[in-house]
């Protein structure tokens, strides 16, 4: 009687210690193939709007440098539409410049289109300033 009392502890402790099934492997396993792969996903989508935002980011300050480039030389641009381009962060970004004459004589619309592109098909960014020219001088007078 003890012999089949320490087989039946026995087999009880076996049980115990067994392991997991197959089955559960493979639920485990398909539950953390589904985690990593929304993981990954999620990754990648950071990733390319991080780029992207660069990209705007880089795209408004080549337009803000044009615009300001403009003020400092104090030059007056001529009406309508200019194409050219400008290096910045190790890339050449291509830009067209739209003049629009205001209402006032001494003061134009200019609008800035950023592309990436050289066929200018799709813009980052689009930023409108306006330049004033300064009147003829006036003196004071007491």
């Amino acid at each position: 009687m003890a012999s089949t009392r320490q087989k039946s502890v026995n087999c009880k402790a076996a049980a115990r210690h067994r392991g997991f099934t197959l089955l559960e492997v493979l639920v485990a396993l398909t539950i953390i193939s589904l985690s990593l792969g929304a993981l990954i996903s999620t990754s990648g989508s950071h990733a390319s709007s991080a780029g992207y935002l660069k990209q705007k980011t880089i795209a408004h300050w080549v337009a803000m440098n044009e615009i300001t480039q403009l003020q400092v030389e104090k030059t007056w641009p001529g009406k309508g539409d200019t194409k050219g381009s400008t290096e910045m962060a190790g890339a050449e970004w291509y830009w067209t410049r739209t003049v629009i004459e205001t209402e006032d004589k001494n003061a134009v619309q200019v609008e800035f289109r950023v592309y990436l592109d050289e066929e200018r098909e799709y813009s980052l960014t689009r930023l409108i300033g306006h330049l004033y020219r300064a009147e003829a001088t006036t003196t004071l007078q007491p």
